[in-house]
């Protein structure tokens, strides 16, 4: 007989979410990589909307939604519970930080690459790659 644990249900659907989520922004991610390969290689890419159709996904979702969960309630109850995570948590907290000043390079460097031509590019893929 299984024993019920209070909270267990709660958790699992948080860890869920949590995987979704992180699922969800690297497949971006590896949209944003093929496209860069694409112009690196000098290929047949898509056009610039698709890149800034990615980078308004990570502006809205990751930046606007996910993050600042995390933020607000997995990182403080962590801390409550244990100091072991703290370097991750920090870590952490500093690509939050810097993820929203990565969007804005990046579609800078992809309005430079509009605007200049593919020699341009190397600047985008260095930044998809960081």
């Amino acid at each position: 007989m299984a024993v019920y644990e209070p909270g267990a249900l709660t958790r699992r659907r948080a860890i869920q979410t949590i995987v979704r989520e992180h699922q969800q922004l690297s497949a971006v991610v590896n949209g944003l990589t093929r496209f860069v390969e694409s112009l690196s290689e000098g290929a047949h890419a898509p056009g610039p909307m698709v890149m800034r159709a990615m980078l308004y996904y990570i502006r809205e979702y990751p930046e606007q939604v996910h993050h600042p969960k995390g933020d607000k309630y997995l990182f403080p109850r962590l801390r409550s519970r244990t100091d072991e995570l703290d370097e991750v948590i920090e870590e952490l907290e500093a690509q939050h930080v810097e993820g929203d000043a990565r969007v804005r390079d990046l579609e800078h460097a992809l309005t430079r690459c509009e605007l200049t031509g593919s020699s341009a590019a190397p600047a985008v893929r260095k930044l998809v790659d960081a």
